[in-house]
């Protein structure tokens, strides 16, 4: 794809994601009297996600007839060939309904399954990172660049848990095993944002197991374009952090850190 085409993308996410920021922001204290739950009591669905979404698709219709959307509430796009628009309308949305500012729109555009063009925008902030594969990753137009990081026991690693409760438990083990081999460990609430995290070096590493599609394919893309070494749900790896992983680090301490998790039982819970 050529960069003109991908930057035309990327405008369209800021565009169309600005637009999705400024609903969910506004709407926030009547979405929250409105809640469903998804795969458990825990996993919470809003109003406000769902407007945001239908908001996204019809605008990405009138901007780019013809290309299919997926998206975390209404789904779509069951194949990834040619162009897809990934969508989350509310990353975050347990921190969206308890008033916690770290949350987030996220947009990407991918081509045969992989990002060429991704924005997240932060309805509370006001922040707006972007990328484009080849072309860089910003924060408010200003060029991200990963960690410096190569010491395992100076990094700050970022980190989620599941809806499901055995896992969380399996999560947390893993997590009492890991803590004393870091500096701290930060469990933020988003994914799309613990990656752009890595992409501006607030985080210096960023690891979840079972994200969807819509979750890191724009921060994703943000973290790698940023230098920090990513891979994700899928991927044909193996390095010991098992298939559902999503991983990003940066370069200097990532082997460090992907070893550390493995040795503490990440690779299994």
């Amino acid at each position: 794809m050529l960069a003109a085409e991908s930057e035309e993308l990327v405008r369209i996410a800021v565009t169309v994601g600005a637009e999705a920021a400024e609903l969910v922001r506004d709407a926030r204290d009547h979405a929250v009297t409105q809640v469903d739950t998804k795969s458990s009591e825990t996993d919470v669905v809003t109003a406000a996600d769902r407007a945001s979404e239908q908001l996204v698709r019809d605008r990405l219709a009138q901007l780019r007839p013809g290309e299919p959307v997926l998206g975390e509430e209404e789904g779509g796009a069951s194949s990834l060939d040619g162009l897809v628009w990934v969508v989350d309308p509310i990353d975050g949305t347990v921190n969206y309904l308890y008033g916690h500012p770290w949350y987030a729109v996220s947009i990407a555009a991918q081509l045969d399954g992989v990002s060429v063009a991704g924005a997240v925008i932060e309805p509370v902030s006001g922040r707006v990172w972007t990328a484009t594969r080849g072309g860089g990753a910003f924060l408010d137009g200003r060029p991200l660049r990963a960690a410096a990081t190569t010491r395992l026991e100076l990094s700050l690693l970022g980190t989620g848990f599941s809806y499901d409760h055995a896992r969380r438990l399996r999560q947390a083990e893993a997590i009492g095993r890991m803590l004393g081999k870091v500096r701290d460990i930060r469990r933020c609430g988003a994914a799309s944002l613990d990656l752009c995290a890595v992409a501006a070096g607030w985080e210096d590493a960023y690891l979840e197991h079972g994200l969807h599609r819509w979750d890191w394919a724009a921060g994703g893309l943000i973290a790698e374009e940023a230098g920090a070494v990513v891979r994700f749900p899928g991927d044909a790896v193996d390095d010991g952090l098992g298939p559902e992983a999503t991983f990003a680090a940066a370069p200097g301490v990532a082997e460090q850190i992907r070893a550390a998790l493995v040795e503490s039982g990440f690779g299994k819970v």
